[in-house]
Formats: C-alpha cells, sequence, structure tokens
C-alpha cells in the first residue's frame, strides 16, 4: 500500500501561489505514475496532472503554464507548485498512485485530500 499523504493546502488570494506535497510511503516513482487530481464543490474529480513512472508529464489544458509537478525520488515526495491561482482552482486536491504494467495494485491509491481556496 502506498498511502498518499497530502499536505500544503490553504487559502490564497487569486494571482497567488500554493506548493501541495504528498509524501508516499514507499519507493514508488519508477514503477507507478503518480497523478494529482481536484474536485470542486458538485463537481466530478478531474486530473490536474500526471507523471508516469519514465518521467513523462501532462497537465489539464485548465492548468499548463501556471502548475508543475515534480517528484524527489529521495524523499518519497510529490509535488505540485501552483502559480497564478485562479478562483476556479478551488477545490479539494487529491495525490493518487496509478495501477499500470509496472505498478501492480488492484485500483487507484488515493490521499486525504487538502483544501485549496483561492479569493478574489
Amino acid at each position: 500500500q502506498v498511502q498518499p499523504e497530502e499536505s500544503g493546502g490553504g487559502s490564497v488570494q487569486a494571482g497567488g501561489s500554493l506548493t501541495l506535497s504528498c509524501a508516499v510511503s514507499v519507493h514508488i516513482f519508477s514503477s507507478c505514475a503518480m497523478a494529482w487530481y481536484r474536485q470542486a464543490p458538485g463537481k466530478e474529480r478531474e486530473l490536474v496532472s500526471r507523471v508516469s513512472s519514465d518521467g513523462t508529464i501532462s497537465y489539464a489544458d485548465s492548468v499548463k503554464g501556471r502548475f508543475t509537478i515534480s517528484q524527489d525520488n529521495a524523499k518519497n515526495t510529490l509535488y505540485l507548485r501552483m502559480n497564478s491561482l485562479k478562483t476556479e482552482d478551488t477545490a479539494v486536491y487529491y495525490c493518487a498512485a496509478e495501477p499500470g504494467r509496472l505498478c501492480p495494485m488492484p485500483d487507484i491509491d488515493w490521499g486525504q485530500g487538502t483544501q485549496v481556496t483561492v479569493s478574489s
């Protein structure tokens, strides 16, 4: 079990920045894709950014150029740097370890989520 644990959420004004962190319990970055998802009130959970086990990175169109995903293998920690935040970025952000060919988990392993609130 990966047991992702997010931290770093909070309240910020539009245009501000936050960095989310996700600590995992085991060395998995070379075998599992890691991702950040978010869920706003009344909306479905959506993918924000993903880094695959080979290092390939992708972003949702809505955050391209503003958010940066990264990982520190030595610290078993995934990050999401969020710049130029908008009110529509307000959501609960979840860290996830995703199963794959090199990562034989039965399902996505979710963190508990961290709230990000952006005010105008």
